[in-house]
């Protein structure tokens, strides 16, 4: 749903940049009570996630395709702030190096695609975790239903600010029914994606999870042969197992950027090429035409081809490769730099949780 220069007129781009950058300074200040040591590397991983799968576009419809927007999993993972900004990466990253999604329809993308998907997913998670009995099955289940709302959402957002600011003359209504309708499809892909993802993370390391915290069974820790539960107050590892913890950290983010690379770097070459959602309805609508030559087209790396390469899976593999390092590196980098320090200001002790093992 990468929105192009063009399709929004100026005044309109304008002030949602300034909403965007308004929704990421409350998310980079949000962001500090989300994360620690532990948890900004998994942020780092989750923006990289995000860009690789996002090169996966899968067909939804006849001559219509969809990929991952990614706000309801970045929340419901790293939390709602840190979902903004794992977004906002990977649509900066794509932005300028790639030329994907126009630069001056920056804030228009961040909007849509990071501030509405990540709080209206994380919102739905929330709410449907409350009522659902506590199980594992109910984590997944929950992130499926928020991650599907979330995409026909983002649509009718779009639809918004195009009624507000369009360049071109189409009857709002039908641009609505077709966003609506299409990204409705692209959701349940969004959702199974999503839905498989967090359960993945639940299954391993439930701690790590951030829109479960607060709603699962009390950590069980094994001493001298018998499991008890951790005491509420002290912090999720002890002296004794934070080893083992720090080498599961370490294994699932290697995993996570394993596959990243794998799905950025090879499978990336059999995504659908049909037009996304949006380009299909402006095509129907008429409105395509207002679509302007990216800023960035010179770009090495645009199209997410490399320069120079005439082999076809070897550029976009590599650009895949690319594209997965610079956003790990960047997002890693900025939510370390936020992070909240241990024993620093403002840290809140969080209980240890895990998820029940019945389902």
């Amino acid at each position: 749903m990468h929105v192009p220069d063009g399709f929004i007129n100026a005044p309109v781009s304008a002030v949602a940049g300034v909403v965007a950058a308004g929704a990421v300074a409350v998310s980079l200040r949000g962001a500090r009570r989300e994360l620690d040591e532990r948890t900004a590397p998994l942020a780092g991983l989750v923006a990289a996630f995000i860009f690789a799968v996002q090169m996966l576009n899968f067909p939804v419809a006849a001559g219509t395709s969809g990929h991952l927007l990614g706000g309801a999993l970045a929340a419901i993972l790293v939390g709602p702030c840190t979902g903004v900004l794992c977004v906002s990466v990977v649509l900066l990253m794509q932005g300028v190096l790639f030329a994907d999604g126009g630069l001056t329809a920056l804030g228009v993308n961040i909007t849509i695609m990071g501030v509405v998907t990540s709080v209206v997913g994380y919102a739905l998670f929330r709410a449907l975790v409350r009522i659902l009995p506590r199980k594992r099955r109910s984590i997944t289940v929950s992130a499926f239903v928020a991650a599907l709302v979330s995409v026909p959402a983002s649509a009718a957002a779009f639809t918004l600010v195009f009624a507000i600011g369009g360049t071109t003359d189409v009857p709002i209504g039908s641009v609505l029914t077709a966003m609506v309708g299409v990204h409705t499809l692209i959701g349940i892909g969004e959702a199974a994606i999503t839905a498989a993802t967090v359960g993945a993370v639940v299954a391993v390391r439930p701690d790590l999870v951030h829109g479960a915290r607060g709603l699962t069974a009390p950590l069980k820790l094994r001493v001298n042969g018998e499991l008890v539960d951790a005491p509420a107050a002290e912090p999720a590892t002890t002296p004794a197992t934070a080893p083992a913890a720090a080498r599961s950290t370490r294994k699932l983010i290697l995993a996570g950027l394993g596959t990243s690379l794998l799905l950025a770097g090879v499978v990336s070459f059999y995504a659908s090429a049909s037009p996304d959602g949006l380009e299909k309805v402006a095509a129907d609508k008429g409105f395509d035409a207002k679509a302007e030559d990216h800023a960035s087209a010179d770009s090495p790396l645009a199209d997410y081809g490399v320069e120079g390469l005439t082999d076809a899976r070897l550029a976009g593999g590599l650009a895949g490769v690319i594209g997965v390092g610079v956003t790990v590196v960047a997002g890693t980098g900025i939510f370390w730099a936020v992070r909240k320090r241990r024993g620093g200001e403002g840290e809140a002790a969080s209980s240890p949780t895990s998820v029940p093992e019945n389902a």
